[in-house]
C-alpha cells in the first residue's frame, strides 16, 4: 500500500463553492488561497487569432510541452479565461459565468480553470505530485463525482483522490461524528444530517435562499428607495482643493451587465455584512418602521442611511416571503419548496431515524460565510426550540470566529487529509487505472 500524505509531500485540500474558491495545504489551518468563484470569458473574434499564430512564433521559440496544448485548446473554443484577481479589472465584451446553480455544478470549463488557477496561479504547485481531497456538495450525484474524478486523473494526473462531503467535513471541523449541518452558503443553503461521519441522504433539505440572494434583495431595496450603487469602475475621484474630492463619471459601453451586476453586487453585500442583523422577532413592518438607523459610505462618497432593512433582509433566511415584498426581487418558482431556516431544520431532523433525532436536535452546525449574520444562531435556536418536542435538548453550535465558521468545510477536509488513519482511504490513480472511474463510489461514500 502506497502512502501519501507523508511528511514530505502534503494533500491539498480544495473545496470550489458558488460564491469562493478555497484552497490550500492540509494540515494548515486556513487555505492559503480564497478567490471568487466566478470567471470572466471573452469571445474571441476570428482575426485576433489570425494574428496570434505569429506573435506566439517568436514569443516561445522553445516547444513546450504544457504551453501548446493549452493554446490548440483556446484557439478551438475561442474563449479567454480570467480567474482570481484578473477579475478586478474592467475588460469590454467579458462575461462572467458561474461555475454551479443551486449548489450543483453546471460549468465543468470554468471549474477546470478555477482548478488549474488554484494550481498553478496560487499554490503554485504541480497537481501530479499532490493527492487531492475535494469538497463536494451533498447533494452531488454519481455522475458529477465521476466526472470531477476524470478530470483530475486525466487531466491533472494527480496521484490520488478523495472526494469529501461538505457536511461531512464541517462535522469533522468540530469534533464531531454526528450533527445536523446547516450550511449557508452564497448561492444556497443545505442542511445536511450526518451521522457517523456519513450524510443520511434521505434528511437533505436544500433551500435557494443564501448570501447571494440577500444581496440582491438589499440591493433592490436600496434601489426602490433611489439609492444609486455606481460601480466602482464607472467614476474616478478628481481632488479640486485639498481634500475636496469631486466624482467624475466615466462611461464604459462595452461592459457587459454581468460585470456591472457583479461589481455592484460587492457593495452591496459589503454593506449587508456592515450593518445587517437578525432580528430576534419575526420581521414586522410597523414595529421595525422607526428603528433607528445606520449610516454606510459608497465607494464614491455618499453616505446612505440604512433602516428597517438592517432586520429585514437577513429574516429573508427565517421567513422567505419577504423577499417578495420588496420591488424587483423575482418571485419562486414552485413556491412550495420554499421554507425558512427552522422549518427546513425540523423537516430534515424528521427524515431521520427516530433513535438519533434527540442527539442531531442538540448539535446543529452552521457553517457557509451566511451564518456568520450577527444573531442567527440565537435566533435560530430559539424558533427551533420553540417547533420541537418538549423533552428535546436544542442546541446550535457555531464558532465564534467567523473566518472558521466560513471556511469549516475546507478546515474539516484539512484535518481529514492529514489523519493518519485517513492514508488508506486515498482512492489512487493505481485503482483507478485498473477499475475505472466508477469505482469512486465505493471509494468515497
Amino acid at each position: 500500500m502506497t502512502m501519501y500524505g507523508g511528511d514530505e509531500v502534503s494533500a491539498i485540500v480544495i473545496d470550489v463553492g458558488s460564491y469562493s474558491c478555497k484552497a490550500g495545504y492540509a494540515g494548515d489551518d486556513t487555505p492559503k488561497s480564497v478567490f471568487t468563484s466566478l470567471v470572466g470569458s471573452i469571445e474571441q473574434t476570428e482575426d485576433t487569432d489570425e494574428a496570434k499564430p505569429e506573435k506566439e512564433a517568436d514569443s516561445t521559440p522553445d516547444p513546450k510541452n504544457g504551453s501548446k496544448p493549452m493554446d490548440v485548446d483556446k484557439a478551438k473554443t475561442k474563449r479567454k479565461y480570467f480567474v482570481g484577481q484578473e477579475l478586478e479589472f474592467r475588460r469590454d465584451h467579458m462575461e462572467l459565468i458561474p461555475p454551479m446553480k443551486d449548489g450543483i455544478v453546471t460549468n465543468w470549463d470554468v471549474v477546470d480553470n478555477i482548478w488549474n488557477h488554484a494550481f498553478r496561479r496560487r499554490l503554485l504547485i504541480n497537481p501530479e505530485e499532490h493527492p487531492m481531497l475535494i469538497a463536494e456538495p451533498s447533494t452531488n450525484s454519481g455522475q458529477q463525482r465521476e466526472k470531477a474524478a476524470e478530470l483530475m486523473f486525466e487531466k491533472y494526473k494527480v496521484p490520488a483522490l478523495f472526494l469529501a462531503k461538505n457536511a461531512v467535513l464541517t462535522s469533522f471541523a468540530s469534533g464531531r461524528a454526528t450533527s445536523l449541518v446547516v450550511d449557508s452558503g452564497g448561492g444556497s443553503t443545505v442542511i445536511s444530517a450526518v451521522h457517523d461521519g456519513y450524510v443520511l441522504q434521505k434528511s437533505v433539505a436544500t433551500s435557494p435562499i443564501g448570501g447571494e440572494f440577500l444581496t440582491d434583495c438589499m440591493m433592490k431595496s436600496l434601489e426602490s428607495k433611489g439609492v444609486v450603487i455606481r460601480p466602482r469602475y464607472s467614476f474616478k475621484k478628481k481632488e479640486v482643493s485639498p481634500g475636496d474630492y469631486k466624482v467624475v463619471d466615466l462611461d464604459f459601453p462595452n461592459t457587459t451587465d454581468s460585470y456591472r451586476l457583479y461589481c455592484m453586487r460587492a457593495i452591496a453585500s459589503d454593506i449587508k455584512e456592515s450593518v445587517c442583523r437578525v432580528p430576534d422577532t419575526p420581521f414586522d413592518e410597523v414595529a421595525y418602521a422607526n428603528v433607528p438607523t445606520t449610516s454606510y459610505e459608497l465607494p464614491d462618497g455618499q453616505t446612505i442611511e440604512v433602516g428597517a432593512d438592517r432586520f429585514k433582509i437577513p429574516d429573508i433566511l427565517f421567513n422567505p416571503y419577504l423577499s417578495q415584498t420588496i420591488p424587483g426581487v423575482e418571485g419562486f418558482g414552485d413556491s412550495t419548496s420554499i421554507r425558512g431556516l427552522p422549518r427546513m431544520v425540523l423537516d430534515s431532523v424528521n427524515r431521520c431515524d427516530v433513535d438519533i433525532r434527540k442527539e442531531l436536535l442538540s448539535s446543529i452546525l452552521l457553517s457557509g460565510g451566511s451564518s456568520s449574520i450577527l444573531q442567527l444562531k440565537e435566533r435560530l435556536e430559539k424558533e427551533v426550540m420553540e417547533e420541537s418536542p418538549q423533552n428535546a435538548r436544542v442546541k446550535v453550535l457555531a464558532s465564534g470566529n467567523s473566518i472558521e465558521r466560513r471556511f469549516s468545510v475546507w478546515i474539516g477536509g484539512s484535518i481529514l487529509a492529514s489523519l493518519g488513519s485517513f492514508q488508506q482511504m486515498w482512492f489512487s490513480k493505481a485503482e483507478y487505472e485498473e477499475h475505472g472511474v466508477s469505482y469512486i463510489q465505493r471509494k468515497c461514500p
